[in-house]
């Protein structure tokens, strides 16, 4: 059961209460290279990243920014953009006010903002420009830059303790104490409950879903999930996935991101896909028809079966723009692509529509079930074609709704 926080309001999205986990992402493009950035953050929406995220370091990026965030809108893109600010936000937001008016969210970390009166006055200084704009702020502590005054004044009073916790978990709590207090500060400041998003991200899987728990459990604010410097590829996918999975279990988070370590050649939108297979998966959002497919083994004498998948999921691929707009619901339809007669039938029958493909020593035939009944019994070269057939057939058939009728 999800924890009961304020909406958040971010531009035209909302988030937190009882809205769908949100997924969001962030450009690796320098935001002065308008052309780029917009380039790479359009590739994300269409994605499916519901909120994307640009660093804004400099005048230039400031400016690039609003320029590049006219542009989207002028394009009828209405998909909130976060500025990411980091030791000079404040002065930025002043000295660009165009800027501060265009982007929909900041994004702020305690641990850079400055050091003793200069860290309250700065982060004064943004939330106030954003309560000006009736934007949000996300106040995302990072345990690679937490405060280090906060740290060690709390290591201090570790130390004085008859018997001390650990190096670990008093970082974990320097890293509650510091969302926390941020936004009761911001609070203070006039901010909103309903403008607050907190996030305290770290990268030792444990430590981070320790943090989250704490967190949770002493704030209804709305939480961002992240594990962060994750990692690349086919590491940062795993323990992303599951980190965030522990979390979202239990009812926390309302927005995600998956941070990959850029591959060559590889598009920065594998991030937000990885975040739509584990919303899926986890059975909390659909984007697309899921396809179950056999793993294979030794009575698997072909692997028909494995092209098969493949060819099924690059059709849904391929279909699913337009299915979408013609065929609501058709995100939840469930496919079997089953290679013996194992687990072949059954998995088949559990599905919306399955085929069983043949394994060794079966007849050379693949039944076809639909809704727990076989409808069909498919054989020869073009039981690939016959199958497709079929299954456009049954999303036309499922899911076509009348205008003016559900």
């Amino acid at each position: 059961m999800r924890r009961k926080t304020p909406v958040v309001q971010i531009g035209n999205l909302a988030l937190g209460g009882l809205c769908p986990v949100r997924i969001q992402s962030m450009t690796d493009t320098p935001t002065a290279d308008v052309e780029a950035t917009l380039a790479q953050t359009r590739e994300l929406i269409v994605a499916g990243s519901e909120l994307v995220r640009w660093t804004i370091n400099d005048d230039k990026a400031a400016k690039g920014a609003a320029q590049a965030i006219a542009v989207l809108r002028r394009e009828g893109i209405q998909t909130p953009i976060i500025g990411d600010f980091h030791f000079n936000g404040h002065i930025l937001l002043k000295n660009n006010p165009q800027t501060a008016k265009a982007l929909d969210k900041y994004r702020v970390n305690p641990g850079n903002v400055g050091k003793g009166k200069l860290h309250d006055d700065n982060f004064a200084q943004i939330v106030k420009i954003a309560v000006d704009n009736g934007k949000a702020v996300r106040i995302g502590v990072n345990w690679g830059s937490l405060d280090q005054e906060l740290l060690t004044d709390l290591m201090d009073t570790n130390a004085k303790r008859k018997n001390p916790h650990n190096f670990r978990d008093v970082t974990i709590e320097a890293m509650t104490q510091s969302a926390l207090r941020s936004a009761e500060h911001a609070i203070t400041l006039g901010l909103p409950k309903e403008k607050i998003v907190l996030s305290v991200k770290m990268s030792i899987l444990q430590d981070m879903v320790k943090a989250y728990e704490r967190l949770a459990k002493k704030t209804d604010l709305a939480l961002h999930l992240g594990l962060t410097e994750a990692g690349a590829d086919m590491k940062g996918a795993v323990s992303s996935s599951a980190a965030l999975a522990i979390l979202l279990q239990q009812g926390i988070g309302d927005t995600i991101r998956v941070s990959l370590t850029p591959q060559p050649n590889v598009g920065r939108a594998k991030e937000v896909e990885v975040c739509k297979e584990l919303l899926q998966s986890m059975g909390f959002r659909y984007f697309a028809p899921s396809v179950t497919s056999c793993p294979g083994c030794g009575r698997t004498s072909s692997n028909y079966f494995q092209y098969l998948a493949q060819d099924i999921n690059a059709h849904i691929k391929l279909k699913m723009s337009a299915w979408k707009n013609q065929y609501p619901g058709v995100e939840q339809l469930k496919i079997a692509v089953m290679g013996c007669v194992v687990n072949g039938p059954g998995e088949s029958l559990q599905a919306n529509i399955g085929i069983s493909l043949p394994g060794a020593s079966e007849k050379p035939v693949a039944p076809v079930y639909v809704d727990g009944r076989e409808i069909a019994t498919l054989k020869g070269d073009h039981i690939k074609e016959e199958f497709i057939v079929i299954l456009d057939d049954y999303v036309k058939n499922r899911f076509y709704q009348k205008k003016g009728k559900v």
